[in-house]
């Protein structure tokens, strides 16, 4: 009866219906079940609290909302039918087709003003009022739909979360994750409007977190997440659609604009997949744990952050990949400090000295694999060069060298640091730290010319050096060499 289209708004409807009927596949949704989602529909919109939710994604003058309807109920019980029963009528006179589905549009009009067939701004989110010819074929304004869609479509927001005044929509290329995320939408939303009835409560609680951590959250906790982490049909793209449809939000606000899009590609929930086996969990749940924002303890005794949502930086971080690799790496592996953060930023006191035991090569090798694509050639190279300058600085008690590796943001004096330390080596009577072919592909382009991401090259080798100088003693021996980056270092970085 039902199946996905690939359009984000019907498809989480789609699966909203199907969580609804106790069903785990569109397929199996009957006509009888859309009559039950119907009824809830008809039923529980016109109430609080799904009333003033529900006007975030279809506005204050749709059917269940419109004041008109207030003395004239059989009014608003009509029209209710009108969209959420038309699913088994379409026009055979009009050769219209829904642009959701593709299949014939209802016959039934949505109001007496209106032609059958046609959707707007009060039936559909995110498009145009009536009247506005603006963005349609050939001035004809209203959208295409069949009655399918119009249910579909109004039972949309209860497979959404609500976070900071907006709807959390998540679609992927992947069932599983529509249906995951739907689905505990749909409990979450039918949970809180029970406890809000309980308590006298006119509106539906909003998310205790922020839309991008949310979203990572429940991913994370997923079941459509397990399986074979080596199998690329496993891993889904994600796209999330934080909107709202509401007259009053300004499209130019940049500080919260009626829609914005978070996309996670398939490299991102790849690695996502592979943190959760054994042999990662424990490390990045550390890390995930000393990422979440800072809640003081004025803001605990007055409660003032209660109804503010709670953010996780290295979730939301994610969404920045992979193009800002560097800097998450800098940021969460090697724990690099934000120096200008605010207070309540755990990223703030982020420290290589107090927080070395957290520098894994394997979460590194790991994130290169999956995010960065680097080739395995490549990779073992930055190890074992980590390993063998460990191996001198602990041996040597170079303490300059591991300084001057850590800090210098100037290539020619990097180098030259590199270059000293090799000919003190060699000098001592042992093999070469490091040999050319080894050299360039790590740092170098060709001869004399450093690759663009040479910073993060260092980064790398300097993460393998502090997790086995961290493990053999002599970092816990040697911590006044880990002095934190001067300020304009720490600009440098910041800004990359």
């Amino acid at each position: 009866m039902l199946s996905f289209t690939g359009h984000p708004i019907y498809d989480v409807g789609v699966a909203t219906v199907t969580a609804f009927c106790k069903k785990n596949d569109p397929s199996e949704v009957t006509e009888e079940d859309l009559s039950l989602v119907a009824d809830f529909i008809e039923t529980q919109y016109p109430q609080e609290p799904f009333k003033s939710y529900l006007t975030v994604a279809f506005t204050s003058n749709a059917w269940f909302a419109q004041p008109s309807f207030r003395n004239a109920p059989e009014k608003r019980q009509e029209y209710a039918r009108r969209i959420t029963r038309s699913f088994s009528e379409s026009s055979e006179e009009s050769d219209e087709m829904c642009v959701f589905t593709g299949e014939p549009i209802t016959s039934v009009a949505f109001s007496d003003k209106l032609p059958s067939g046609r959707g707007f701004r009060q039936h559909i989110p995110l498009v145009s009022g009536e009247g506005i010819i603006n963005f349609f074929p050939e001035g004809n304004p209203g959208m295409p739909v069949s009655g399918k869609a119009a249910l579909c479509i109004h039972a949309f927001p209860l497979g959404c979360g609500k976070c900071g005044g907006k709807l959390l929509a998540v679609h992927s290329d992947s069932p599983d994750i529509i249906m995951e995320f739907a689905r505990t939408f749909l409990e979450q939303n039918l949970r809180a409007a029970d406890l809000a009835r309980a308590a006298g409560s006119s509106k539906l609680p909003e998310a205790n977190m922020s839309a991008k951590t949310l979203l990572i959250d429940i991913l994370l906790k997923s079941e459509a997440m397990k399986g074979d982490v080596g199998s690329e049909e496993m891993n889904p793209t994600i796209t999330a659609y934080h909107l709202s449809n509401a007259g009053q939000m300004d499209p130019l606000d940049r500080r919260n604009p009626p829609l914005e899009i978070y996309h996670l590609p398939l490299e991102i929930s790849s690695f996502l997949r592979a943190v959760s086996r054994p042999r990662y969990n424990a490390m990045f749940s550390e890390l995930v744990r000393r990422a979440w924002q800072i809640e003081s303890k004025d803001d605990e005794k007055s409660g003032a952050r209660k109804d503010r949502p709670k953010r996780n930086y290295l979730y939301e971080d994610l969404f920045t990949l992979p193009g800002n690799a560097p800097q998450f790496i800098r940021r969460y592996f090697l724990r690099i400090p934000v120096r200008r953060a605010p207070d309540d930023d755990p990223r703030k006191y982020y420290s290589i000295d107090s927080e070395a035991n957290l520098v894994s090569w394997d979460l590194v090798n790991l994130f290169l694999e999956k995010v960065m694509l680097v080739d395995k050639e490549r990779i073992e190279e930055i190890r074992k060069l980590g390993d063998s300058l460990a191996e001198y600085v602990a041996r040597e008690n170079d303490r300059r060298f591991f300084t001057a590796f850590y800090s210098e943001m100037r290539y020619g004096n990097f180098r030259n640091a590199l270059i000293k330390a090799n000919l003190r080596h060699v000098r001592n009577g042992n093999p070469p730290l490091i040999t050319l072919d080894p050299y360039i592909t790590i740092f170098e382009e060709g001869y004399d010319i450093p690759q663009a991401d040479w910073r993060l090259s260092r980064d790398l080798v300097l993460i393998r050096m502090v997790e086995q100088l961290y493990k053999n003693g002599w970092l816990g021996a040697n911590k006044d060499v880990i002095a934190e980056p001067e300020e304009e270092i720490a600009e440098i970085i910041e800004e990359e």
